[in-house]
């Protein structure tokens, strides 16, 4: 998985081309979003194995939980019209964070069809620096002696961050062109 942080970046990034009136809390709730499926790390001291449903990667990781918690964003804040923009953008913003992980180079896959199919899938291209689950990410060395934690943020950096700011800049410029018209 990529950092919690690389998660809320890229959430952040495509809430910037979100288009229609933001409601109150927009930019929080984008963050948790593309950061919630990995609270599913709390299957781990409740005996739950990585490959199960409900464990990591799983249910919280799938397209179904994406749009669960579109409905419930759309629900919350949206009314006509604006319903749909906002259950489509939080869809999309909690459906991101699977996306990312499944271009990483490690871990089980992403249960991208969860709960009607557990196949775990990754993309062919897997260009993203896994990051340790936990405390590892601080203390772990590759094989050199090096930080692991420094090669995930470079890795980072370029396949997500980069990336992040190009699309930022494309929301902005989107919306400075709207509008000036």
């Amino acid at each position: 998985m990529p950092t919690i942080l690389s998660h809320a970046i890229s959430g952040l990034a495509i809430g910037s081309l979100y288009r229609s009136q933001r409601p109150r809390g927009f930019w929080v709730w984008t963050a948790v979003c593309a950061m919630l499926p990995d609270a599913d790390v709390i299957a781990f001291p409740l005996g739950i194995p990585y490959g199960h449903m409900l464990g990591h990667r799983g249910l919280s990781h799938s397209l179904a939980f994406a749009a669960a918690i579109g409905a419930l964003a759309a629900w919350k804040w949206g009314r006509g019209r604006a319903r749909w923009a906002l259950f489509l953008h939080f869809f999309v913003v909690t459906a991101s964070h699977g996306f990312l992980d499944a271009f990483t180079n490690g871990g089980m896959g992403v249960a991208f069809f969860a709960p009607f199919d557990g196949t775990r899938y990754f993309f062919p291209w897997r260009p993203i620096q896994v990051s340790p689950i936990g405390v590892g990410f601080f203390i772990a060395r590759d094989v050199n002696g090096a930080s692991y934690g420094f090669r995930v943020l470079t890795s980072e950096f370029w396949w997500v961050w980069m990336p992040s700011a190009v699309a930022a800049l494309a929301g902005w410029a989107l919306r400075r062109r709207r509008s000036a018209r």
